[in-house]
């Protein structure tokens, strides 16, 4: 008798046999059993996860001579007929095969006929999604309402190239990839059957390759079989066998890789590339194996709790010695390897560079920081910092809190107001800053701490504060005295506006002669200057008439007062930035300052 595959020779054959796809198994069971069958059924999915094996099964249970249900006894003349292929109802199509309109025409034409041993004639149409346009569109109406004794199950792993008008037709199930422990159970039930010894790690390493489909697993392990000679009498399914069969790397190699880059040394690192060159493996899955490796550091590290197989790779000391953000970064780095293998000169100068790109670059610890690699005493920079190489912004201490400064009495004069102000101090140096690369421009963003006293701008609009210099039913003395007074006021919105940009021209006999420039005549409104004035009435004792003139000499309003102030101080912040020897000798370097961007440190 010839030799049938375990593919074959294990295709379950009822419901209960099936491994995973639970939610397509209730659907159909309870469909069955309830005598609700639809007369069409899609069922998607990627290879080897049971989409034929299900559409045969329910064939089945729709054709048992026992009755219709979801346990057929697999045991009458049609239940081993479509076990072994031969049931004359149950047409099987390939339609990567029978894509043209006349294969469809000759299946609706058939259609129409009783079925000639079962209940039910089953068309089984597998890759239903490279059938053509036209094809489809003959199929469509009999797929809709096909006769009562006709069941139409459709099997496609692309069920996107699917016309829409198809896809309502149809009951859809989705059947998912396998997750690898599931794959571990079938193949380890299969090798105990078959009476095949096994190491564990081999039926691992299967499982792995197998990629979510169990059809691709079996046929892996026919493989492994033939190639390790397990079949024999005393043969045995070898981790190291299996490996070398798949040409995947030990795992304890990987380990040894990640040992050298947590220590930083090349040499070793380099060695073990060489040693693994000598089974010429699978770069791109070294790659892949370094990238599982680095996952489960990261799992033990962030989640302690969590089982973590260790698969040959010390993960308890690499996940102590290597901080949380280097495994981040050298798991990206393996994904992008892996992506730019082909691009590279050879796949192993491609994981080579890859290896070297982890060695050469870490986050660095701290602001400034340096990480050694090796003993070459080269070092790397964080990411951001590789940015912008040339100049970190300089970050200055925040300034020790300071009492609040009463403002001004607006009828002293300008020299006393000054040497009451408290002097500005320079502030303390800057954090270290990286030193530029060569050749390579960078744009400095700066913050400066140094504030500016002189003038000072008066408190901001919605600042608590009562001017002291005006008393009530004492009137506006002058310039200053206006300008305090607008200051405290409880203005708000467009009035408060007026109020800012109204230079003071003098108040006598309860009238306030004002002026505005031609460019803000549009704020003097009759509702603006009549909140201006009932604003003021509490402090002057009456509410006074508000009166804008044209003055020879335009009087400095609030708002240009704070104006030239911001000014200065901002003149003066750029000037202390650019002085700084930091600065200067970045500068000599080839950084560049980015225009606008120095502020005054404590700027809003």
């Amino acid at each position: 008798m010839s030799y049938l595959v375990l593919a074959r020779k294990w295709r379950p054959k009822r419901f209960a046999e099936l491994v995973g796809q639970e939610h397509v198994v209730r659907a159909l069971t309870n469909a069955l059993d309830s005598g609700r069958v639809h007369h069409a059924f899609l069922f998607t999915g990627t290879r080897g996860v049971g989409k034929t094996t299900i559409a045969r099964i329910f064939a089945k249970s729709l054709n048992c001579e026992r009755g219709t249900s979801a346990e057929p006894c697999g045991e009458c003349g049609a239940c081993r007929d479509i076990d072994s292929g031969r049931f004359i109802d149950l047409l099987e199509i390939d339609a990567a095969s029978n894509t043209g309109v006349d294969d469809v025409r000759e299946v609706i034409d058939n259609a129409q006929y009783m079925p000639s041993r079962g209940r039910v004639k089953v068309y089984l149409i597998d890759e239903v999604h490279m059938l053509s346009k036209s094809a489809f569109n003959a199929l469509l109406k009999t797929l809709e309402e096909p006769p009562g004794h006709v069941k139409f199950l459709l099997a496609t792993t692309d069920p996107q190239k699917l016309p829409v008008t198809v896809l309502s037709r149809c009951l859809q199930f989705n059947l998912k990839r396998l997750d690898e422990q599931q794959i571990q159970g079938q193949i380890t039930r299969i090798l105990e059957a078959e009476g095949i010894a096994s190491e564990p790690g081999a039926i691992r390493q299967l499982a792995k390759a197998a990629d979510g489909s169990l059809r691709d697993g079996l046929s892996l392990l026919d493989q492994a079989i033939a190639y390790t000679g397990a079949n024999n009498t005393g043969g045995q399914l070898g981790d190291v066998a299996v490996a070398a069969m798949l040409g995947t790397v030990d795992r304890t190699r990987v380990g040894a890789l990640l040992a050298a880059l947590a220590d930083g040394d090349g040499e070793r690192m380099l060695a073990e590339v060489a040693t693994l060159a000598e089974f010429s493996p699978d770069w791109g899955g070294v790659l892949d194996a370094v990238a599982d490796a680095l996952h489960r550091i990261q799992v033990r590290q962030l989640v302690p709790g969590a089982t973590v197989e260790a698969d040959g790779v010390d993960i308890d000391s690499l996940a102590a010695r290597l901080r949380a953000e280097v495994v981040q970064l050298w798991y990206q780095m393996a994904l992008n390897g892996r992506r730019d293998l082909p691009l590279a000169p050879s796949p192993r100068a491609g994981f080579e560079m890859s290896l070297l790109r982890m060695l050469a670059f870490r986050p660095t610890e701290g602001e400034g920081a340096r990480v050694p690699v090796g003993e070459s005493g080269a070092t790397a920079r964080d990411p951001a910092q590789r940015a912008a190489p040339a100049v970190a912004t300089p970050v200055a201490p925040a300034p020790a809190p300071r009492e609040r400064v009463p403002p001004p009495n607006p009828f002293a004069q300008e020299s006393a107001r000054s040497e009451a102000r408290p002097e500005s101090t320079r502030p303390e140096a800057a954090s270290p800053i990286s030193e530029p690369m060569p050749r390579e421009e960078a744009q400095v963003p700066a913050r400066v701490a140094e504030p500016v006293r002189s003038p000072d701008p008066l408190p901001a609009r919605h600042d608590p504060v009562v001017a002291p210099a005006v008393v009530q039913g004492a009137g506006i003395a002058d310039e200053d005295a206006w300008h305090a007074l607008v200051a405290a006021s409880s203005l708000r919105g467009p009035a408060r506006l007026l109020a800012e940009h109204a230079g003071f021209v003098g108040f006598a006999h309860g009238v306030l002669s004002l002026s505005l420039s031609p460019t803000d005549e549009h704020l003097r409104g009759d509702t603006m200057v009549r909140m201006v004035a009932d604003a003021l009435a509490s402090t002057l004792g009456a509410t006074p008439q508000i009166k804008f003139v044209d003055a020879a000499q335009p009087a400095q309003s609030l708002h240009q007062r704070n104006e030239r102030a911001r000014d200065e101080r901002q003149a003066a912040a750029e000037s202390l930035f650019m002085s700084d020897p930091d600065v200067q000798r970045l500068i000599s370097h080839g950084a560049k300052v980015v225009p606008d961007s120095i502020r005054p440190f404590d700027e809003n």
